[in-house]
């Protein structure tokens, strides 16, 4: 591989290796079992995979997965109760509520029933408060990887200028403010920026999550730049045109095998982080 690339499913390995070890402590020294349960409304294909994969995840490293499977004409009341139950167990450590919901639920809703000590995914608005303020807490998964990725290469990321393409709320919001407590200078462009590529060709470090298939050009990447394409589309392609960018970039993530993997490492991370924080909490 070559040395710009960023492995981030060697890196995603040794994280989950080194929550394994912590797993079998918890077990041992506490008799606990972290536990993430992921919440699936309706049958979407994909969501259908996206879960499975977590919950086999769980499982090879010794953690405890469940399954919550309700009809796709569920309303929010009934998934906010079920939330809110899971949230009372002291065997759950972590809820995962699979997203897009079908379209009568209040996502929002069904989110805010989740305590922000199993909020493992990082999508509450306290999550979000604690990522603004430097507070700590569990980070949304997506950019936590990202984060995790670059400490891992030892990437400079203070003092440096990013540029976060895309601002939804569970990718280039959270992004914007880890970056921001780690000191880089933060621009976020997004469907309304003027001169985009002008604002890009100034960046240190380009986050692209826009959801667009080659978004951005290689000739967007100033000499030296740090690329994360946190984009997966149709046919394996992330929102930067990999191989022109790759010219330009010190180091760049490939799709797949960059973001991805370390998403969901991320995730189970963070499950067996609340598992000790419950323990810690008697």
């Amino acid at each position: 591989m070559s040395d710009k690339i960023i492995d981030g499913t060697r890196i995603a390995k040794e994280t989950l290796a080194a929550a394994e070890t912590r797993v079998a402590a918890l077990k041992r020294d506490h008799g606990v079992t972290p536990c993430l349960v992921t919440i699936l409304v309706g049958s979407d294909p994909s969501s259908i995979v996206y879960t499975q994969m977590k919950r086999k995840r769980c499982e090879k490293i010794g953690m405890a997965s469940r399954k919550v499977e309700l009809p796709e004409q569920t309303t929010t009341e009934e998934l906010v109760k079920v939330v809110t139950e899971l949230g009372a167990d002291p065997a759950v450590h972590g809820i995962l509520l699979q997203h897009p919901s079908p379209k009568q639920i209040d996502e929002r809703a069904a989110f805010e029933a989740i305590p922000v000590g199993k909020d493992v995914d990082g999508v509450t608005f306290g999550s979000f408060a604690n990522m603004w303020f430097g507070e700590g807490g569990f980070a949304s998964c997506t950019p936590g990887g990202i984060i995790r990725l670059m400490d891992a290469y030892d990437l400079p990321i203070e003092g440096k200028h990013a540029v976060v393409i895309g601002r939804s709320a569970i990718l280039g919001k959270p992004m914007a403010g880890l970056l921001l407590d780690r000191n880089a200078t933060v621009t976020i462009c997004h469907s309304r920026t003027q001169n985009i590529a002008d604002i890009v060709r100034t960046a240190d470090i380009i986050v692209a999550a826009v959801g667009r298939a080659n978004f951005v050009q290689g000739d967007w990447v100033k000499p030296g730049a740090v690329v994360m394409d946190a984009g997966y589309n149709e046919g394996n392609v992330g929102d930067v045109d990999y191989e022109a960018a790759k010219a330009n970039a010190s180091m760049i993530t490939p799709v797949p095998g960059g973001v991805g993997p370390m998403t969901i490492a991320t995730l189970i991370d963070q499950t067996v982080d609340a598992a000790e924080a419950a323990v810690a909490a008697g």
